[in-house]
C-alpha cells in the first residue's frame, strides 16, 4: 500500500505537540492508531514502524512525547547522553500533561477525515505505559504495550507516583502486553505484579512474554530480534484488526456467559 506522511502541530494545554501523521495515500477511511514513541521521540526505527502500519491500512499519529520540554524536531541518540535526558525529561513531565496530550491525539483523530472513528493505540517503552494509560480512554478500543516501563514501579511522570495500576476499570478495550524476560527494567516481580493486578480487575488482555532483551523491537543495536519482531508485528495486526476492523465495542462482553 502506497503511504504518505505529514506532520502537525496539534494543540494542547502545555503547548503546541509536533506530531508525525503516516496514512494510506488512498482510500479509506481506516482505524485510527496514537503510537507513542520510546524516551528518544521520533527515531528511525519508530518511523518504520509507523510507516509498516500505515501500509497495513492505519492511519498512525505519532507525537513527540517530551514537546514541551525540548524544541520542536528534537530527537535524543541511542546513547548514554540520550537516556539521560529521556529519563530526564520522563520524570519533569506531568501525569496530567502526558493524559492531555493523548486526549488531544483522540481528538485530532476523531477529526481526521480518513479516519473511521475506531481508534486503538501503541507504544514502546515509555510509550508502552502512555498506551496503557490511552486505555483508560473510553474511545481506545485495543491498547498494544512493548515492554511497558514503570508501571509496577508506579513511577512515571513529576512526583514518580502515577495511578496507572489504580484505574484498570477505566479500560473498556482490550490490552495486549508483550515483554521480553531479560528485560532488567521490567523484572519478573514487577511483570507478576502487572499480570495479578489485571487479572484482579478482570481486564481483558493478552500476555506474551519472549527470552529477549529490552528494546529487541528497536530495528538499531545489538538488542535488536528480527524473527522475534516478525512474529511480534505478527501478534500487532492481528489484535488490531480484530479489534479495530470488526466492529466489536466492548471486549468484556465477549467474556459474558450467557447461558
Amino acid at each position: 500500500m502506497i503511504i504518505v506522511s505529514e506532520v502537525h502541530d496539534i494543540s494542547t494545554p502545555s503547548g503546541p505537540m509536533r506530531t508525525y501523521l503516516y496514512r494510506p495515500a488512498e482510500g479509506g477511511p481506516y482505524p485510527g492508531i496514537l503510537f507513542f514513541s520510546e524516551i528518544f521521540q521520533h527515531t528511525g526505527p519508530i518511523q518504520r514502524l509507523g510507516a509498516f502500519l500505515a501500509g497495513n491500512g492505519y492511519v498512525v499519529a505519532v507525537p513527540e512525547i517530551f514537546h514541551e520540554l525540548n524544541p520542536v524536531g528534537t530527537v535524543l541518540p541511542y546513547d548514554q547522553a540520550g537516556a539521560d535526558k529521556g529519563n530526564a525529561d520522563k520524570v519533569t513531565k506531568t501525569l496530567k500533561a502526558y493524559d492531555d496530550d493523548a486526549g488531544a491525539i483522540v481528538d485530532f483523530l476523531l477529526r481526521e477525515q480518513r479516519t473511521s472513528g475506531s481508534l486503538g493505540a501503541l507504544g514502546i517503552c515509555i510509550g508502552g505505559h502512555l498506551s496503557f494509560r490511552a486505555a483508560f480512554r473510553p474511545e481506545i478500543r485495543a491498547a498494544a504495550c512493548f515492554y511497558a516501563t514503570d508501571i509496577h514501579k508506579r513511577s512515571l511522570g513529576a512526583g514518580m507516583q502515577d495511578d496507572s495500576l489504580d484505574r484498570l476499570g477505566e479500560i473498556d478495550g482490550e490490552l495486549l502486553m508483550v515483554w521480553g524476560r531479560q528485560d532488567p527494567h521490567i523484572p519478573l516481580e514487577g511483570r507478576r505484579l502487572i499480570y495479578d493486578t489485571l487479572t484482579a480487575a478482570e481486564t481483558v488482555f493478552t500476555w506474551h512474554e519472549f527470552n529477549a532483551q529490552h528494546a529487541f523491537l528497536r530495528d538499531e543495536g545489538p538488542r535488536y530480534d528480527p524473527e522475534l519482531v516478525q512474529l511480534c508485528y505478527h501478534l500487532l495486526l492481528s489484535f488490531f484488526h480484530r479489534r479495530l476492523s470488526t466492529g466489536v465495542r466492548n471486549s468484556k462482553s465477549l467474556y459474558v456467559d450467557k447461558l
